[in-house]
């Protein structure tokens, strides 16, 4: 494992100004390759230098909008079989063009302005510190009552979750990839008047069997995360701590080429705090009269069109399948439902995988073994033959 790359180790703690001077002409050329406004100072002779270089980069770019990596691919062809039978023009699509946290440390360098020492949203309070940064979101502890939310017509729904209809789902789905203007503007130019506005992705490789030295190789997953560019700190703090994946555009971060290694499932999980202005009537659940006693009991019906979906409260929505892939929406930026969001992945595709068991269950595949000792001789342990 490449331990600076993935966490952000190094042996050298005294280069760290010297990285953080990188990771910034880094961003700076990214954003210029991606057609976004850079943040000057000390890198605007370089990247005036790599100009025509750039723009090419940013053309093709440009004609490569509509491409998906590999791990989005897969993530993409199970939201168009789950969401079969609706208008091809309703199945909403992921971004193509993404800001790709690809190593560690980018999404911590962009919480924070470049120059600056604090950043002031709605959603959060970023400030840069001795140790590294503080974020203090909107959101600092997690709800649990009603807001677990499975979509239909896929895996059973247990009795303590709430169902939620798969139009509405993918009503949802369309609202979380299309947030207002100001949740995609990113920290790192806020001092910018023309702040870029980007999503970020991230891709994890999260350990669901380790390794049994001799007997089998470690087996892990994939999740993308997907997220506006206010909540950059939210991707630094899941990242930190189940590892950066990697650019999930290169073919060596492929899971499907490692199959020595991948478990053969799919996570993907969107930020999206505005969903909780979302109305019932919008997310395209029915009118009281017209729906099942089910709905009635779990609030996934309206009276009156102003009503917001769950009351206006944070909630996750998933929808996953026998395939081994899952989606979901977080509508909240408290960290803690991302990290348990990865946990819960990691358990989906334990179950489905087999032998294996999440952190929660309380047991273990164990092997014999036995030592006999450097030595060997007549005693009590042995009998003679026959």
């Amino acid at each position: 494992m490449d331990y600076e790359r993935t966490l952000g180790f190094t042996d050298n703690a005294d280069a760290s100004d010297d990285l953080r001077r990188k990771l910034q002409l880094y961003i700076n050329l990214k954003l210029a390759s991606s057609g976004q406004p850079t943040v000057g100072g000390d890198d605007e002779i370089f990247l005036n230098t790599a100009h025509d270089l750039l723009k090419s980069y940013r053309e093709k770019n440009r004609l490569l909008s509509a491409y998906l990596c590999p791990a989005d691919q897969r993530i993409q062809a199970f939201l168009e079989r789950y969401l079969d039978g609706l208008p091809e023009n309703e199945i909403p699509r992921l971004p193509g063009m993404t800001f790709v946290l690809d190593r560690h440390g980018v999404a911590r360098e962009l919480s924070i302005p470049l120059g600056g020492d604090e950043f002031h949203s709605d959603i959060v309070n970023s400030y840069r510190v001795r140790q590294g940064v503080l974020h203090n979101p909107a959101s600092d502890r997690r709800t649990t009552k009603g807001s677990f939310h499975i979509a239909e017509e896929g895996l059973p729904i247990p009795g303590d979750k709430k169902a939620v209809p798969r139009n509405t789902f993918a009503c949802m789905l369309a609202a979380a990839l299309n947030p207002p203007d100001e949740l995609l503007k990113l920290p790192f130019t806020a001092n910018l008047a023309t702040p870029a506005r980007m999503f970020l992705s991230l891709l994890l490789r999260p350990v669901v069997c380790p390794e049994i030295p001799g007997q089998d190789a470690e087996k892990n997953m994939e999740i993308r995360f997907f997220a506006p560019g206010n909540l950059a700190s939210n991707l630094d703090f899941v990242e930190s701590i189940f590892g950066n994946g990697g650019n999930p555009n290169l073919a060596e971060f492929d899971a499907s080429l490692d199959v020595e290694h991948w478990t053969g499932h799919t996570g993907c999980v969107i930020l999206a705090p505005h969903l909780t202005r979302i109305t019932k009537k919008e997310a395209g659940l029915p009118q009281f009269d017209a729906a099942s006693v089910r709905q009635k009991k779990e609030g996934m019906c309206w009276q009156t069109e102003g009503e917001l979906y769950n009351d206006g409260e944070a909630f996750k929505l998933t929808a996953r399948d026998e395939s081994g892939v899952i989606v979901t929406l977080l509508a909240d930026n408290y960290y803690g439902y991302c990290k348990k969001e990865v946990k819960t992945q990691i358990g989906f595709a334990a179950n489905l995988y087999g032998l294996v068991e999440e952190e929660h269950a309380g047991g273990a595949l164990a092997f014999p073994r036995r030592n006999h000792g450097i030595e060997f001789g007549v005693d009590s342990s042995t009998r003679e033959a026959g």
